[in-house]
């Protein structure tokens, strides 16, 4: 019985020695993900510019690791960074801590907090993996407007919510 083993063993070895190697150029060329894969946060805007955190911080309370740290404030018409009353003023996530188990992005009722198929989060400072506002907003595109600005005139922040208001700023039903 040993010997039909060793046998086997062998035949494996046999079996991938004269295989081409495979080789990634991982660096150089990174290759694509899976589909559904969930790697980095990221917090999203709406279609004018205006962010989509509302500062609840239910994604902090959701977490198991208490990864996340949220601190909101109150919008004002001359300083409006989010529909609705609150936005997410400070907002934090410590990725040596993250689990990468989603349970924030179900939490999250404005769809704000959503992850992107970006793995490469190795540092070799432990401070930068501590990812802040400025690295988990999503980038503006051409047509939106930084924050804070008004919302979109004769919009309400139910419109914003229901999706819409248009790049443009105007008001789409």
């Amino acid at each position: 019985m040993r010997f039909v083993d060793a046998v086997a063993g062998f035949g494996v070895t046999f079996g991938t020695m004269f295989k081409k190697p495979v080789t990634e150029e991982y660096p150089e060329k990174p290759g694509p993900t899976a589909r559904r894969y969930h790697g980095r946060h990221q917090l999203n805007r709406y279609a004018d510019g205006l962010e989509k955190c509302i500062g609840c911080e239910l994604c902090a309370w959701a977490c198991p690791a208490d990864a996340i740290f949220v601190e909101g404030a109150d919008n004002t018409d001359a300083e409006r960074f989010s529909p609705g009353e609150r936005y997410g003023r400070v907002y934090q996530i410590n990725y040596l801590r993250c689990i990468g188990c989603g349970l924030c992005i179900e939490a999250c009722p404005t769809r704000a907090l959503t992850m992107t198929n970006d793995y490469e989060l190795a540092d070799d400072n432990r401070s930068d993996l501590i990812y802040g506002k400025d690295r988990l907003l999503a980038p503006l595109t051409s047509d939106m407007t930084a924050p804070p600005h008004a919302m979109a005139e004769g919009s309400t922040d139910e419109d914003y919510y229901r999706g819409h208001v248009g790049a443009d700023g105007l008001t789409v039903r």
